[in-house]
């Protein structure tokens, strides 16, 4: 028989796929995104959730009872790297494909190292497909040795990889453009991965009293950030209020932002009731995984949706 906490966890990557896929399709009936947006939104989500298991892991390095095992961390990152490696592939080639203006089982290796040789974005795709790589190599080998290294290795390769292409992409012919869509792409990621991590990771109430206030003060900060970037961002794509309705990128932005602000009740809920119940040791383990489980979900929405504004056109 499968544990309640087995069926939550199945449940949310239930969730987090069909969240990712309805986000991408809302961004589909308004614009016209490119085919790769749900293969992108699904390589983000795994990476944000890479990303937040070596935060959460370097949130409780050197602590006499962290609550979390170093097997465990190794274990779901190495795992979490693999998807996160095959999704990057299919993206990778697909994109690769796309530049040379052949269906994709035409690309021959040939048109395929051309791609990743002299052209600007195949560079940066392979970079990104390198860095991911070395999050799996580095997992694999710790846990295999039952080391207790840190993960900022990890942390660093996943930032790295996660902020490749919007690093580069329209923002960066702006002044500080690449650092405005680099610090919205990781507050994204470290609020939805630490969250993603703590559901994977956690199995005792009392662990959840000790992170979970940890986990609300660090998600704030990224939200705030996630916010002000964003209000940049598409404040110098639209450029009117009128662009707001009048055009696809427009319009995702609108659909954006109210399930960002849905999101943000959400949380603000959790953080009047949740958090103290947890801290006190009110709520189970099953219910704060099931609270995890509910927000993770809708920030997948908010993941396909991003996907989407980023390959409309």
């Amino acid at each position: 028989m499968i544990s309640v906490r087995r069926r939550w966890l199945l449940g949310a990557a239930v969730g987090v796929l069909a969240g990712t896929v309805a986000g991408v399709a809302c961004g589909w009936i308004l614009a016209t995104p490119e085919a790769s947006s749900w293969v992108r939104a699904l390589s983000v989500g795994t990476g944000s959730t890479v990303l937040g298991i070596a935060v959460l892991a370097a949130m409780i390095r050197g602590e006499r009872r962290p609550g979390i095992e170093p097997d465990d961390v190794w274990r779901a990152i190495a795992t979490s790297s693999g998807v996160w490696l095959a999704l990057e592939s299919v993206q990778l080639v697909r994109e690769a494909a796309s530049a040379v203006a052949v269906p994709v089982g035409d690309l021959r290796a040939g048109l395929f190292a051309e791609y990743l040789a002299t052209a600007g974005s195949g560079r940066v795709e392979a970079a990104a497909w390198v860095c991911v790589a070395a999050c799996g190599i580095v997992a694999v080998v710790a846990y295999r040795r039952s080391a207790s290294w840190s993960t900022a290795p990890v942390l660093v390769f996943a930032a790295l990889a996660l902020i490749a292409r919007p690093a580069t992409g329209h923002m960066a012919q702006q002044t500080l453009g690449s650092l405005l869509n680099a610090a919205h792409v990781l507050a994204a990621a470290v609020w939805f991965g630490v969250l993603a991590a703590l559901a994977l990771l956690v199995r005792r109430r009392g662990t959840w009293a000790q992170l979970l206030p940890r986990y609300s003060a660090l998600a704030l900060r990224c939200v705030a950030i996630l916010a002000a970037t964003g209000v940049i961002d598409a404040a110098v794509r639209i450029g009117s209020l009128s662009g707001l309705f009048g055009t696809g990128y427009g319009r995702i932005v609108l659909a954006k932002t109210a399930v960002l602000v849905a999101l943000l009740v959400l949380a603000w809920t959790w953080r009047r009731t949740w958090v103290p119940d947890a801290v006190s040791h009110r709520v189970t383990a099953e219910e704060s995984l099931r609270n995890a489980v509910v927000e993770v979900c809708g920030i997948a929405v908010v993941f396909g949706l991003a996907a989407a504004l980023a390959t409309a056109s």
